[in-house]
């Protein structure tokens, strides 16, 4: 069983830890104030750590899933970050979501540091995390990969190799695009649905039997009908942050991005008014309740 540190026990870190342990992988985490509660994962013998650089030397694996690309840099190329403490030949796994232009730099920096990358940003949510059913999308090299699957088996239903290193970043900013642009397009119907003296209820039955169908309806299916808002546990800022990388991409790429530019703006403002609402919210705003 190989050392395992992980940096971001959030809601979907604590998920991948609880996971990890359950199979009987040693466990490190870095000390943050972001963590959920980690009572449970001390308890079962997982140890902490105060610095990144100190969670790396005690680490043959360093699993990260932090906030985005600027967490990312800064816990492994900062000072103290792992880099000043990386074993050779340890291998960083990064299952963040991140611009992959900076997936890119961060894995060159480890190379040559004399450690191994792979980007594996998941989709699924934190009951899926809690539950080892996540989707791994997964950049970099493939017999590396095969050599991590019982590790990533553990927290992970379906493991998909996606091509080189940031290939796994790119395909889920793709991902997250559609997700919450579909979220984003039934929020406003849904809005305007509230405002031309549709019952919620009509609304969700007729787009369930109909082209509207879909996990887009059925994760704020909750929201609509009993302003119940965790069928996705998703704030507003995080969405706002996932769709100026998807657009970041698109424009560094020439790729058409009109449809992405409004999506974004409309989560923008969204998170303006109140960055830590679930993104089922979004109904509400949008209808100005």
């Amino acid at each position: 069983m190989q050392k395992i540190g992980m940096i971001g026990i959030g809601l979907m870190g604590h998920g991948i830890a609880s996971n990890l342990m359950r199979h009987g992988y040693p466990l490190t985490m870095l000390e943050h104030p972001g963590n959920q509660p980690l009572d449970d994962l001390k308890k079962a013998g997982a140890l902490l750590r105060r610095s990144a650089a100190q969670l790396a030397a005690d680490s043959e694996v360093v699993i990260l899933c932090v906030t985005g690309s600027p967490q990312v840099e800064a816990v492994v190329l900062g000072e103290d970050g792992l880099l000043k403490g990386l074993r050779p030949g340890a291998l960083v796994i990064d299952c963040s979501t991140a611009l992959p232009s900076s997936t890119e730099h961060v894995a060159r920096a480890v190379q040559e540091a004399g450690g191994r990358f792979l980007d594996a940003p998941m989709t699924r949510t934190p009951k899926e995390a809690a539950e080892g059913r996540l989707n791994l999308l997964v950049g970099g090299d493939p017999q590396l990969l095969n050599d991590m699957r019982p590790l990533l088996s553990t927290f992970a239903e379906n493991i998909t190799h996606v091509g080189p290193i940031g290939a796994g970043h790119r395909m889920k900013l793709l991902h997250n695009y559609v997700s919450l642009g579909s979220v984003a397009l039934l929020a406003e119907a849904a809005a305007c649905a509230v405002r031309v003296g549709i019952a919620p209820q009509v609304f969700v039955e007729i787009l369930a039997k109909g082209g509207g169908s879909g996990i887009a309806l059925e994760r704020i299916r909750p929201y609509l009908l009993a302003q119940d808002p965790s069928g996705l546990r998703f704030a507003m800022i995080n969405a706002q942050k996932d769709l100026s990388y998807y657009n970041s991409m698109a424009e560094q790429t020439g790729a058409m991005r009109d449809i992405g530019q409004a999506v974004l703006n409309t989560f923008a403002k969204a998170a303006a008014k109140d960055p830590d609402r679930l993104v089922p919210e979004l109904v509400s705003i949008l209808a100005g309740a």
